[in-house]
Formats: C-alpha cells, sequence, structure tokens
C-alpha cells in the first residue's frame, strides 16, 4: 500500500487520538478535523487519500459532510474514499451506508485488522 495522506474527523480528541494510534500502524501522514467544515477546508487545499468521518459531529456532521464532497466538490475530491465512523447503531443514521455516499463503515471499538480490512478493500 501507498503512504496515504488520511484525514481523521472526530469532534471527541480522545477517539481522534485513539484513531492516530491505530493509524500509526500504516504508512501514513494523519491529519486531525473536528467537524465536517474542516474536513472540505482541508480537501479543498490539499490532495487527501481517505477520510474517516464520525457522524455525528457539531458544525457540520458527518452525513452532511459527505453530501457535499460528493453533491458540490470537483474531480478528484468527490471521489475520494469517505469511511463512517460510529459508536452507535448506524441504521440510526441510514439503511446503506453506500446510499448517503459512504465508502464503507466502521463501527466502535476501532481496531488495527478492522481499519486494514476496510483499507485493503479500498486500495
Amino acid at each position: 500500500m501507498k503512504h496515504l495522506k488520511i484525514i481523521v474527523a472526530y469532534d471527541i480528541l480522545m477517539n481522534r487520538i485513539l484513531i492516530k494510534e491505530i493509524l500509526a500502524e500504516f504508512d501514513c501522514s494523519v491529519f486531525e478535523a473536528e467537524n465536517g467544515q474542516e474536513v472540505i477546508d482541508f480537501l479543498t487545499k490539499e490532495k487527501m487519500d481517505i477520510v474517516l468521518l464520525d457522524i455525528e459531529m457539531p458544525v457540520m456532521n458527518g452525513l452532511e459532510t459527505v453530501t457535499y464532497i460528493r453533491k458540490e466538490m470537483s474531480y478528484p475530491q468527490y471521489n475520494i474514499p469517505v469511511i463512517a465512523l460510529t459508536a452507535h447503531d448506524p441504521t440510526l443514521y441510514f439503511t446503506n451506508y453506500k446510499d448517503v455516499g459512504f465508502n464503507n463503515l466502521i463501527t466502535k471499538p476501532y481496531t488495527y485488522n478492522q481499519i486494514k480490512k476496510v483499507f485493503e478493500s479500498i486500495f
């Protein structure tokens, strides 16, 4: 797998730290965002390889963010892999994560093997 540039978007600092620790096992650079608007700001300035996006965040939540990426951004940004992160039952938000624009879904507890499997399915 190539060196990846990853945005981890989570409003809870401890969850960002946990995911960054797991991602340290991969060949990647990790950028942090506290909400979806910060993700959009990153994507308009810099080419990234993947977004790990919490569903529940202030300012702009994960569903609003992935919708914006898919419908409002231009190529190649609108095509970036976006992975939903949640500690809750995902059916509270959608029936199928692909229907709302996510490429995949990871639920807590987040593990190296979960993330590796998702990355391998994408890259």
